[in-house]
């Protein structure tokens, strides 16, 4: 049999109407939104099925919306192909998605998961509404001139890589006048296009303060176990199953670049033969693609 990796989602791949006919069809997909809501004190579903977009999107809301749908997903892989979980060895997400991937390999109970998330999620909004701030993706510009026009571009605002995903394709975070003089840096430098993400502020650079202290106060009193298999760490790119090591990381990540190419590089060449990506969106696959063409990449969607 193969050896398999689970890759789940991070914020950005929600949409209106995901999980819907999910959860119509599956009841262990609709047990888990009845759970979270429970615990969140509110009907996440009907905001996943109904919307409003705007809603959705705010980062204290999109954050539990994707990790209950990319469970749920899950659990329509489960029902599908029941023993497909034998072969995993490995497991990542992207930012948030790393807590979708702990949950899975068993380091988080769903209900300590999904109160992480939401904590994060509410940190991370409160920080970005206090400095108007914002992603943009750039296309077609490698690394090296990605931080070159970052620097030329600063000034006395924030800018900071925030993700490098795959060759060309790398996220940048800060204050708006600083993204939008990076922006037409980069299509006079040649870049194919930029695209601002939908999110609400600068993750993963300086900004994020104080979220990652208000995340780590909550982890505290959150138990971890070791996870059944490693679990890749956005900040350095290695797999890890200490759970001292893992809380850590966490708390880093809210701050540090998310170094998705390097992981799945990583995951390659520790020779991972199938790759599962499960959860709202096909973004993974491509990223995936755009490194190993003949990667195998089945797509498990939260529809």
């Amino acid at each position: 049999m193969p050896r398999i990796a689970f890759l789940f989602p991070g914020q950005g791949a929600q949409t209106v109407g995901m999980a819907q006919a999910l959860c119509a069809s599956l009841p262990a997909a609709a047990r888990l939104f009845d759970r979270a809501a429970t615990i969140l004190g509110y009907d996440l579903l009907q905001i996943c099925r109904d919307g409003p977009a705007e809603k959705l999107n705010a980062t204290d809301i999109s954050q539990p919306a994707i990790f209950v749908a990319s469970l749920a997903a899950l659990e329509q892989l489960r029902a599908s192909e029941p023993t497909v979980e034998d072969d995993v060895v490995a497991t990542a997400g992207l930012s948030l998605g790393e807590y979708t991937a702990l949950t899975f390999a068993g380091a988080l109970t769903f209900d300590d998961g999904l109160r992480l998330v939401q904590a994060r999620g509410q940190a991370m909004q409160q920080a970005a509404q206090a400095v108007p701030s914002g992603m943009v993706s750039v296309l077609g510009i490698d690394r090296a001139e990605v931080e070159a026009l970052v620097a030329q571009a600063r000034g006395s605002d924030t800018l900071e890589i925030a993700n490098l995903l795959c060759p060309g394709n790398t996220v940048v975070s800060g204050m708006l006048a600083a993204l939008e003089r990076f922006e037409q840096l980069c299509l006079r430098h040649g870049a194919i296009r930029t695209v601002r993400l939908a999110v609400a502020g600068a993750f993963h650079t300086s900004l994020m303060k104080p979220a990652d202290e208000k995340l780590a106060a909550v982890l505290a009193n959150i138990p971890l176990q070791a996870p059944r298999v490693p679990v890749w760490s956005n900040v350095d790119a290695q797999p890890h199953t200490d759970p001292h090591e893992i809380r850590q990381l966490l708390v880093r990540q809210v701050l540090a670049p998310v170094r998705w190419e390097e992981t799945l590089r990583g995951l390659l060449a520790a020779r991972i033969e199938r790759f599962y990506e499960i959860g709202p969106g096909r973004v993974l696959a491509g990223l995936l693609k755009r490194i190993d063409r003949q990667a195998d990449l089945r797509n498990i969607p939260a529809l």
